[in-house]
């Protein structure tokens, strides 16, 4: 049987863990000799009561029963030990066994570069801009980008990667099966539909638990080239990945906000701590050194009349209320409701809670 198989077993098996694996793999040489080791060679490493367990589950696992539910799910795996896996993701202690893939496995093995956006689940209209621009910004460059699709800046960053056809990885804290957040429901669907990939750690079917965000942050960090936060709180669970992502050499990228929000306290503190500060995503490239190729940017958006060129003028650079244009502009609010509401139908602008911004 091919070693990859093992892998998958023992990725399936309870109590043994990247850490338990790592060992077995240094005592046997290769997980097909781990799985068929004795009972008395299996106890010093994993103790009598886990070998025991071990042993009955390695009786009753079925292979090729397993791969063929897989198959049926249409869910591929990659095992540490292909060559397809994640080359930056192998270099992190304890990598995963397995890592299962809905979606396009090619995306991992891709010489393209991964970058993670993070930030807090309770995302401002402020957040959300900035994580829309540095996302379509850096995937308009070529880079993949990387994050956990929860609420908030995730799921932004996902959203704003597809909207300028890049593509975009979610890391999930459950089976790549389970669409989670549920409100993410569609956004798991349009990821696919994409040519984008949902990977998980996680077996399919396995629900999220407390533990499993953490390990999920993990493969976060670790598959990407860096890690950006765009916003969030003092305790943000962003602050984790960062913390995960400086421990394995990955350079950390944080956006200033206003000093007034609460949300702004996790990138300020970590600019604080060392983070590179970034006001761009040529800010990031440059300290990636990667080249960038052309992107579509606010900038290209075109009017049909003068005043909704002055609107996209005024726009460029920020979203603001419907007052801050009525002013700038110097157009008459009962005019001004309905030139904005031309320009959402054509999909030039949007309206994200009363600010007004350049669609991507």
């Amino acid at each position: 049987m091919q070693e990859r198989n093992y892998y998958l077993g023992f990725a399936m098996a309870n109590g043994i863990g990247p850490k338990t694996f790592a060992s077995l793999l240094e005592n046997f040489n290769s997980a097909g000799k781990a799985w068929n080791a004795t009972q008395s060679d299996l106890e010093p490493i994993l103790k009598p009561a886990l070998t025991s367990k071990f042993i009955n589950f390695r009786k009753e696992f079925d292979f090729e029963k397993y791969k063929t539910q897989l198959e049926k799910q249409k869910i591929s795996f990659v095992a540490l030990s292909d060559k397809g896996y994640l080359q930056l993701l192998r270099q992190i202690p304890n990598p995963p066994i397995v890592l299962y893939v809905k979606g396009n496995a090619d995306l991992l093995s891709s010489k393209l570069n991964k970058i993670a956006i993070v930030g807090t689940r309770h995302i401002t209209s402020y957040g959300r801009q900035i994580t829309e621009m540095f996302a379509r910004d850096l995937a308009g460059s070529g880079l993949i980008i990387v994050s956990g699709m929860a609420l908030g800046v995730d799921g932004v960053a996902h959203q704003s990667t597809i909207n300028v056809g890049g593509k975009t990885i979610a890391v999930l804290g459950n089976g790549v099966d389970l669409p989670y957040p549920y409100e993410n429901q569609k956004l798991y669907e349009e990821i696919l539909d994409s040519g984008g990939a949902i990977i998980s750690e996680f077996p399919p079917g396995m629900p999220p638990n407390v533990g499993s965000f953490p390990a999920r942050n993990r493969i976060v960090a670790g598959m990407s080239l860096g890690v950006l936060v765009t916003e969030g709180a003092s305790d943000s669970g962003s602050l984790i990945t960062a913390k995960l992502a400086l421990g394995f050499g990955r350079p950390v990228f944080a956006v200033p906000g206003p000093i007034t929000s609460q949300l702004s306290k996790a990138p300020l503190d970590l600019i604080r701590k060392g983070a590179k500060l970034v006001t761009s995503a040529a800010d990031i490239l440059e300290e990636l050194n990667v080249k960038s190729s052309p992107s579509k940017n606010k900038s290209s958006a075109k009017g049909e009349t003068k005043e909704e060129n002055l609107i996209l003028k005024i726009l460029e650079n920020e979203s603001l209320g419907f007052d801050e244009i009525s002013r700038l502009a110097k157009i008459d609010s009962s005019k001004l409701a309905g030139i904005l509401s031309m320009m959402e139908i054509k999909g030039i602008i949007k309206d994200s809670g009363g600010r007004f911004s350049i669609s991507s």
